[in-house]
């Protein structure tokens, strides 16, 4: 993984401690090509993985990516999956059978139809959960995702359900199919580590609040911070400017200090800023970032 990614937030008006913010943010990018320009932005400035949710207008950049495959050779996408407001979207515009054509795999829709359905009747909640793995995955075909997320709505809520074992059927499904390594973004992070080794997910990938004033970091910061030191894992830290409580120098000098962050992912809206966060990292990171 590279040592710093670029999320998508901004793109979608969420900030966490500016509602006036976060409603500027999401007129600014309500078309997809004010989008592509901040997406080249980073690129140019060597942040070349964009850790993205599953959102209509990620489409359309996949689609963007692969039409000039020479300029986008080194982009990597981490798909962050369920986007749950599109799946209900499509049913209301489409109706239940035209969302199912939206979004079932390209192998065939008689093939997914039937995996589903058979699922389904027999109550099978691997196959159903496959089906919708490879469903979202669809608009990604034909480009580089080597690490596929499973977003924090559906990580805590089966944390919370109990459900250990969907964390080793995605894990499993992300692997065989995609050739790819599974992730889990986790408001909880010392509890999903816990359910991981335990469902046999060894040195996970999890994407987690990691930030100097513990913002939210559901569990508490005495347990991150002894997960960090004890646990194997590869951890990504979101929100560490903890929505702008901290400076980016402080926030970032003490992120690129945590033993087993392998990663941070943010979000900005400028070159201005895209640069500033990259040469930040790459002062005060164990090694390079980007060029």
């Amino acid at each position: 993984m590279d040592k710093l990614l670029f999320g998508d937030n901004q793109f979608f008006g969420v900030n966490h401690m500016s509602e006036e913010k976060a409603r500027a943010q999401s007129i600014r990018f309500q078309d997809v090509p004010a989008i592509i320009e901040v997406l080249d932005a980073a690129y140019d400035e060597g942040v070349k993985t964009f850790m993205c949710t599953t959102h209509e207008k990620i489409a359309t950049v996949c689609d963007h990516m692969r039409a000039d495959p020479a300029r986008y050779k080194d982009f990597v996408f981490y798909p962050c999956m369920p986007y749950a407001h599109k799946y209900a979207n499509a049913v209301t515009e489409d109706g239940p059978l035209g969302a199912l054509k939206r979004f079932l795999p390209s192998e065939g829709i008689l093939d997914a139809a039937m995996r589903g359905g058979m699922s389904l009747a027999k109550k099978d909640v691997e196959g159903v959960a496959t089906l919708l793995i490879d469903a979202e995955m669809k608009m990604f075909e034909g480009l580089n995702a080597p690490v596929i997320f499973l977003q924090n709505v559906v990580v805590d809520l089966l944390l919370g359900l109990g459900f250990k074992e969907a964390f080793a059927i995605f894990a499993n499904h992300v692997k065989r199919r995609y050739n790819a390594e599974p992730g889990f973004i986790t408001m909880n992070m010392p509890k999903l580590l816990d359910v991981l080794e335990e469902v046999g997910v060894e040195n996970p990938i999890v994407c987690a609040n990691i930030n100097k004033i513990g913002f939210r970091m559901s569990g508490g910061f005495e347990a991150y911070a002894k997960a960090l030191r004890e646990r194997q894992c590869r951890a990504i830290a979101m929100s560490v400017f903890a929505s702008g409580a901290i400076p980016p120098r402080e926030a970032i000098e003490w992120v690129c200090n945590q033993p087993n962050v392998a990663s941070i992912v943010f979000g900005a809206s400028s070159r201005g800023n895209i640069r500033n966060t990259r040469d930040l990292v790459n002062e005060l990171w164990r090694g390079p970032v980007a060029a």
